[in-house]
């Protein structure tokens, strides 16, 4: 019950005159500080996300042995196209995957989402599960490095840390830190002597997207750091006699790349100069074109459905990979006619998802920021029906519903302090493809957890426990 005694000190505190100083406080520091999505602002609320060290320790165990399937996942897709094609990747994916060289990860930062029940909630059975696996471009780190700061500064905040040790879970080093790595390792397998002390850094995407604030953020602390830094639209760049240019002079030696690939080939195709950059290990690229394999939420499916192993088409999990995966991941299937099994029963696909709607969730396989999710509890029964019959045309899975995280949180609402239920997201990142560091968290009084989905609010999270 520790972190729920914290919880109750904090939203004593609340009631004082500290929370109207600390909004005002709040507010002012996110709008100094570029801590907002486009023109809203990325925190409503008054209070972190907090977990005890030993939820956090839990957490980071059970990602780092999930981390092992997807690996093995990852390794028998690269070598057979046969599983590929499982995935659905388009033809201009395909070719420029083909064009990456063989790092050891796929995807040097990523992200798991996921739904945290602790022990002491009275809502739902306690537990873990993770919904989809950001390998590609996951965001959020500089808002989250910048939001821990900002809270640390609240009158609130400073009071509590009179009781209580709180530790924030910063990320935004890591990040650079994997961002080298990768340079390094591109000049071991090109061969290449003369690489920069100071490798120069694009940060590229498209200039309309509402994170232009995140990747001033970052461009800000790279160049702190000592590394020259650009943000960049994908039209401004060339590549000449060898060199990725930016901005007519600026050569790239590190892609810290944002923009969705699915976006920059539907755009390009495979004839852009990153792309050429990156076929002849002329500049390194994070995360590169291989993460698309596993940021394909039906990679999922390869996980949760034991066919495939049972068939010797992905590697024989370990005892406690299966395990982990059996515990977090929620049965998920691709949305295609045929067999398949629930809960060791044998089942028709699309009969029984149209008929259990109230457990379901409709996923495209290549979106983001909630873009085409169907909430089956939350859609009539016709409509459910003829999104699944539309899903057969595209690339779409069925994943069955998760408890939900539920957590009283206090927000400024004119002339007093606001207590209400929003539900709760755990997204902890990943670096290297091994351990954790950092953590996303989203609150919303609505299902679709998800910013970009134009709901909820951002809040850091931190570590806490009593200082006696």
């Amino acid at each position: 019950m520790m972190v729920q005694d914290a919880i109750d000190h904090y939203h004593d505190l609340c009631r004082s005159e500290l929370a109207v100083d600390s909004y005002t406080t709040l507010d002012r520091l996110m709008r100094q500080r570029r801590l907002s999505f486009g023109d809203r602002l990325l925190s409503t609320v008054l209070r972190p996300h907090f977990f005890s060290p030993e939820q956090w320790r839990y957490i980071r165990h059970e990602v780092e042995i999930l981390l092992g399937a997807f690996e093995k996942i990852y390794r028998r897709l690269l070598v057979d196209p046969n599983l590929r094609s499982f995935l659905d990747l388009t033809p201009d994916e395909e070719t420029v995957l083909s064009w990456d060289r063989q790092y050891h990860t796929p995807s040097p930062t990523s992200r798991l989402d996921a739904f945290f029940i602790p022990e002491n909630s009275i809502t739902d059975t306690p537990g873990l599960a993770f919904v989809e696996y950001n390998a590609e471009t996951p965001a959020a780190i500089a808002y989250e490095d910048g939001l821990s700061q900002a809270f640390l500064e609240m009158p609130l905040m400073r009071e509590f840390n009179r009781k209580y040790y709180t530790q924030p879970l910063p990320a935004r080093h890591q990040l650079l830190q994997v961002l080298l790595d990768a340079y390094r390792e591109m000049a071991y397998f090109s061969g290449r002597g003369n690489l920069r002390e100071k490798p120069q850094i694009a940060i590229v995407d498209w200039p309309t997207v509402p994170t232009v604030n995140e990747f001033l953020l970052f461009q800000d602390y790279f160049t702190s750091m000592g590394y020259p830094t650009r943000i960049v639209d994908p039209h401004d760049m060339a590549y000449q006699n060898g060199r990725l240019l930016a901005n007519g002079d600026f050569q790239v030696d590190i892609i810290y790349k944002r923009v969705l690939i699915a976006e920059l080939l539907q755009e390009f195709g495979p004839d852009h100069p990153i792309a050429y950059a990156v076929r002849d290990n002329t500049a390194v690229m994070v995360n590169p074109f291989r993460s698309k394999l596993l940021h394909k939420k039906l990679s999922f499916a390869l996980l949760s459905d034991q066919s495939f192993e049972d068939q010797g088409l992905i590697p024989r999990f370990s005892i406690a990979e299966r395990r982990a995966v059996a515990a977090h991941i929620p049965w998920t299937r691709k949305v295609q006619p045929g067999k398949t099994t629930y809960r060791d029963q044998n089942i028709d696909l699309l009969e029984f998802a149209a008929t259990h709607k109230e457990q379901m969730v409709l996923k495209p396989n290549d979106e983001y920021g909630g873009k085409g999710v169907v909430i089956g509890w939350e859609t009539s029964s016709v409509d459910w029906e003829n999104l699944l019959q539309e899903a057969l045309t595209s690339s779409y899975l069925v994943q069955e519903r998760v408890a939900l995280p539920e957590e009283i949180f206090p927000a400024w609402d004119g002339d007093h302090v606001d207590f209400s239920p929003r539900l709760v997201d755990t997204d902890p990142y990943i670096f290297n493809g091994r351990y954790v560091q950092g953590c996303l968290s989203r609150l919303s009084k609505s299902t679709m957890l998800n910013v970009t989905a134009g709901g909820g609010s951002t809040v850091p999270v931190f570590v806490v426990e009593p200082k006696e």
